[in-house]
């Protein structure tokens, strides 16, 4: 049981007194980031892995219908989806990265939304990854349609 309540708080990341939610994105910002730098398939196994110790985690602490704070493994995962991107929008986009993120996660538009509105361990890994992956559309969007705009 302290296995999975450690891994489910970010390693106690969690645990800190204001906005563990962001706390937690930056260490999936940190985590993402090592992973990256070793290989683009090696950050996909990474989220992989992360999501899936998260939905165990959360099952088996049962602790998916309240949704806690304290349990950010979601945040850490769902950032480092839009470092997918990284190496089309260079390494100065992972402050917007982040951002992004967390502005989606928090503010809950859409698709993100109707996750989070699921009570379970998908409802609670689901908003995140959902909000990472609109992040990363959004990164790749201005990418692709506006730095050319911007830098011709």
């Amino acid at each position: 049981m302290r296995i999975w309540r450690l891994l489910a708080s970010g390693f106690g990341v969690g645990y800190a007194p204001r906005a563990p939610g962001t706390f937690g994105a930056l260490l999936g910002l940190a985590l993402g980031t090592l992973l990256l730098a070793i290989a683009h398939w090696v950050l996909l196994l990474g989220i992989v892995a992360v999501t899936a110790l998260g939905l165990i985690a959360i099952e088996r602490l049962n602790e998916a219908a309240a949704d806690p704070g304290w349990i950010v493994i979601d945040e850490i995962a769902g950032q480092m989806v839009p470092l997918l991107m990284l190496p089309r929008i260079g390494w100065a986009g992972l402050a917007v990265s982040f951002a992004l993120f967390r502005l989606l996660d928090i503010t809950k538009p859409g698709p993100v939304g109707w996750a989070d509105a699921r009570h379970d361990a998908f409802g609670v890994m689901g908003d995140d990854l959902i909000a990472g992956g609109l992040a990363a559309l959004v990164l790749l969007a201005v990418e692709t349609f506006l730095v050319p705009v911007l830098t011709n």
